[in-house]
Order: structure tokens, then C-alpha cells, then sequence
């Protein structure tokens, strides 16, 4: 009677342990849609980085001259024209030449006798080897007759790379627009310069069209 027990209750022990392991195996067949689930919620996740608000745009780009800049009259010394330039901005010069800078822009403006008026011809056979000679890179000259208040006036443009920063050593290409004023032999020369990336059209007309002669 003792042994019926004993198999008995070796038989139920048996039972158990083949539900454990049915168990098991049951719980081993859900890990797929577990993982699948963690997938899903990966995906999920990476749609939420998708869908971020992205990095805000920059309303002035490097070299853009705001919209608001206020201008003021230059006169040199003795000098029969005025013309205005960006107001607040650097002022250096030398012999014949003053220039103006802010950040990543230049305004240059130098001064010579002249026998005669320049001319699209003369511009592109004696400024333009001069200046790629002396503009690193200098790239894409075209020159032009153009129109402004002041009345008619001989128009380069080019590209060249800016001198190194002397703190960074950061190098920016530059977009140049050299225009060159002439009266009773005296001629001015105005030159523009700043990123070629950069939107200064207007105030570029803005310091042109004050040229005029005094």
C-alpha cells in the first residue's frame, strides 16, 4: 500500500514538473513579440527624433549686413567727393586709401591722379593682372559700364580668398565689387568686399549711389 502511495505521488510530482515545463516553453515561445514590441517602440522613438523641431535659422548669415544699419558721410581730407559707409564700422588709412571694416566686410576707398577716364578695356588689361597678382585666388573677373547717381563708372567684380584671421587663421572666400569714379583727372576707386554667401546687395547700392563729386 506504502509503494501504490509513493507512485502515486511520484506520478503527481511528475505531472508538475511537465506543466513547469510546458511553462517554460510557453514563456519562451513570447519572447519574439516581446523583443518585436521593444522594435516597435525603438521605432517609435526614432519617428519622435524625426519629427524634433530642428536647429533654428540664423536671420543674419555670417557677413549679411543688417537691414537697420545706419550710414554716415565721408569726406577725406581735401577731397572733392563724399560718399557714405557703414556707421560704428573700423577706419584705417594710409597715404591715398581709407577703409572700413565690420566683422567679415570691407569698404575700401582709394584715391589717385588719373590722365584719362578708365575704361572696360583698360580695367581688364591693367587691373585685373594687377589684382591677380595680389589677390590670393582671385577668380572670375567680369567687368562692366554701369550707372550711378554720381553719373558713369567702370564696374569689376571677382572672387579671392580674405587674409588669414590672425586669431583662427580662418580663410573666407569673398565676393569684390571694385567700381572706379573718374572726374577732371582724379579717380576714385570704391571697393566692396564680404563673403560670397553673403546678401548686400542693397547695402552695396546704398554706398554706391552716395557717391558724388564735390
Amino acid at each position: 500500500m506504502a509503494r501504490v502511495r509513493t507512485v502515486r505521488s511520484l506520478g503527481v510530482v511528475g505531472l508538475v514538473l511537465a506543466a513547469a515545463v510546458t511553462a517554460g516553453c510557453s514563456g519562451s515561445s513570447s519572447g519574439p513579440p516581446a523583443a518585436s514590441h521593444a522594435s516597435s517602440g525603438s521605432g517609435s522613438g526614432s519617428a519622435a527624433t524625426a519629427g524634433a523641431a530642428p536647429a533654428p535659422t540664423e536671420s543674419n548669415p555670417p557677413g549679411d549686413i543688417p537691414d537697420n544699419q545706419a550710414y554716415v558721410a565721408f569726406r577725406p581730407s581735401g577731397g572733392a567727393f563724399t560718399v557714405k559707409v557703414p556707421e560704428g564700422w573700423a577706419r584705417t588709412g594710409q597715404g591715398g586709401t581709407t577703409v572700413f571694416t565690420d566683422k567679415l566686410n570691407r569698404v575700401e576707398i582709394a584715391t589717385a591722379a588719373a590722365s584719362s577716364a578708365p575704361t572696360v578695356t583698360s580695367v581688364g588689361s591693367e587691373v585685373v593682372p594687377r589684382l591677380r597678382g595680389q589677390v590670393p585666388k582671385f577668380d572670375g573677373p567680369k567687368v562692366s559700364q554701369v550707372n550711378r547717381h554720381a553719373g558713369s563708372a567702370v564696374l569689376l567684380k571677382y572672387q579671392g580668398d580674405s587674409a588669414a584671421d590672425p586669431v583662427t587663421g580662418k580663410v573666407v572666400r569673398d565676393a569684390f565689387e571694385r567700381y572706379a569714379f573718374f572726374r577732371q583727372g582724379h579717380e576714385v576707386d570704391l571697393t566692396l568686399s564680404g563673403p560670397v554667401n553673403a546678401d548686400n546687395v542693397d547695402p552695396w547700392r546704398i554706398v554706391t549711389d552716395s557717391f558724388s563729386w564735390k
